[in-house]
């Protein structure tokens, strides 16, 4: 077996050296290195798993190998083993079979959380806030979030029973899976008479499909005369969806990106193919510290070539392009494999992965390597740093008591039992909690733990760390014990002094669960910062003229 596993890992050194050779980027130095190397790997692998004092688990240990030799090079560059293949096809394309919905922990159970609109969750009664007791009458005491999903996948068309337990009732469900396709625009309308709204979660084959029909419906029917574009939040996906998405709203010819890698089959350029739809519609662009790759491409494009204003956070900075090599026995590796450059000729890659410190930790591209790049009308902009959007939106400071509501689930909770008591909603956008509906969240609150510590506590804390420390505690101890009792008091009318934050996030949940996903989005727009800025700009002609015109 292991004579075996010698001659395959050695013959694939071969083939391997032989492939790089085509393309002239391996010396025969470097056949000789990969030949040797291999060889040390596969006798190393051999003793340990005849010799080690334990029992070792082969597959285990090579998983754990690859991981972290791939590990070492960036974090885009993974092994995708056989039994995440359907992960990765959702990734690429959106879909799995499955029954159509999130799932969440919640102490010591799993719950239904969102069910997808029209999907089988949903057709079959499940409803967000079921905790799921037994999948096709086996229970699931024990199993983890991770462990259900895959319980709850499976190929379309197949039958299973979900059973699950609703308040004090015991409810079974038959279910039957469909081929799940979520939607890369969740959202998209009009949010005042004469300007649009597409929110754009992600980048799957269908995405320019998408993004384009929810356009020309917004503008063919609903007289749209501006877009507000929303790419927060969209870590990307497929380089040719952003392309064709900047076709959109670009002549055809324009190149968009242009990719170089170390092979030359990676040094091309992706140019719009198609006539577009709009190249003159005043055009906001929404990115954020989650907008990455793809999204990054497109929102740069709308700002090297002056076509759109980008308002929000500095981009997260992704500036790499992968492609997916297949292996033996049904796995793939996905690889870094180019860094792509948009039309003013920057890479907006953030992070230096090529170079690291002495411990190993990867640093940013220094300021003193940055080049200043200009757009299609001369203003300037430089590389290494993401996109900086021509309009910053600063971020807010949330108090702690509303990440522990959240942290704690009772914002889900409390839905939860709202939804059970009221059969209907008004529209996302209008709904608005009364003060006695507050009141009564506020009275479900007591006695629930949602722990948390302030900004003020900390440094409190750390004060009296230091006296400590210091022998001066004893000095000031009744005032520091005075200054803690009514911190304390204080925290009890947390729930007041910050109502505003609270109440917008546990409407949203609310809001959820009679308008699902697109509900989510339509109930935040009107107090949206970003998107009340893009309304403002949009607005007023001559200030989107200048921002786009140079300095």
């Amino acid at each position: 077996m292991y004579k075996r596993m010698k001659r395959l890992l050695i013959t694939g050194a071969f083939l391997a050296v032989a492939g790089v050779s085509i393309f002239a980027v391996k010396t025969r130095d470097n056949f000789f290195e990969i030949s040797k190397n291999l060889e040390i790997f596969a006798t190393l692998y051999r003793e340990l798993n005849m010799f080690y004092v334990d029992e070792t688990n082969p597959g285990d240990l090579m998983k754990t190998g690859i991981d972290a030799m791939l590990e070492s090079l960036d974090p885009y560059t993974n092994y995708i083993t056989e039994s995440d293949i359907e992960d990765f096809r959702f990734m690429t394309t959106g879909q799995y079979g499955g029954i159509g919905s999130l799932i969440r922990s919640v102490d010591d159970g799993i719950y239904i959380s969102e069910p997808y609109e029209s999907f089988p969750a949903q057709k079959s009664g499940l409803k967000a806030g079921d905790r799921i007791l037994k999948i096709d009458g086996k229970s699931v005491e024990g199993k983890n979030q991770e462990e259900i999903s895959a319980l709850l996948k499976g190929q379309s068309g197949t039958d299973l029973t979900i059973t699950v337990k609703r308040f004090d009732e015991t409810l079974e469900f038959a279910v039957t899976r469909e081929e799940i396709k979520i939607p890369d625009v969740p959202y998209y309308g009009m949010i005042d008479e004469g300007t649009g709204y597409i929110r754009l979660t992600s980048f799957t084959r269908t995405a320019s499909k998408e993004v384009k029909a929810a356009f020309k419906e917004l503008k063919e029917d609903h007289g749209m005369e501006q877009l507000v574009f929303d790419l927060r939040g969209n870590g990307g996906g497929l380089l040719m969806e952003a392309v064709n998405i900047v076709n959109i709203f670009v002549p055809k010819g324009q190149e968009v990106v242009r990719t170089k890698g170390k092979v030359s089959q990676w040094e091309r350029g992706h140019k719009t193919q198609n006539e577009p739809v709009d190249t003159e519609i005043p055009l906001v662009v929404l990115v954020d510290e989650g907008s990455a790759s793809a999204s990054e491409i497109v929102a740069g494009n709308m700002q090297d070539l002056d076509r759109g204003v980008v308002i929000g956070a500095r981009t997260f900075g992704k500036g790499l392009v992968q492609e997916t090599r297949p292996l033996q026995y049904n796995s793939r590796l996905k690889l870094t494999v180019a860094k792509y450059y948009i039309p003013s000729g920057r890479c907006i890659q953030k992070l230096d992965y090529s170079h690291r410190d002495f411990d190993g930790k990867v640093e940013e591209v220094p300021d003193s390597l940055l080049k200043v790049f200009t757009t299609k009308g001369g203003r300037q902009v430089i590389d290494g740093r993401g996109i900086d959007p021509d309009i910053v939106i600063e971020d807010r400071d949330y108090p702690e008591v509303l990440a522990s509501l959240m942290y704690e689930n009772l914002f889900f909770l409390y839905a939860t039992l709202y939804a059970a008591e009221h059969d209907a909603l008004p529209p996302a956008a209008d709904f608005r909690m009364s003060d006695e509906e507050y009141a009564a969240f506020t009275t479900y609150l007591q006695g629930k733990d949602y722990q948390y510590t302030t900004d003020t506590e900390q440094e409190l804390d750390a004060l009296i760390s230091a006296a400590k420390r210091e022998k001066y505690y004893h000095l000031a101890e009744e005032e520091f014990n005075i200054l803690e009792d009514k911190l304390k008091q204080k925290k009890n009318k947390d729930l007041q002094l910050f109502r505003d934050d609270i109440q917008k996030v546990l409407e949203n949940e609310i809001v959820s669960r009679y308008f699902f996903q697109r509900g989510r989005i339509e109930a935040t727009l009107s107090s949206d910062a970003a998107v009340l800025e893009a309304k403002n700009v949009l607005s007023d002609t001559g200030r989107y003229r200048k921002i786009l015109e140079p300095a």
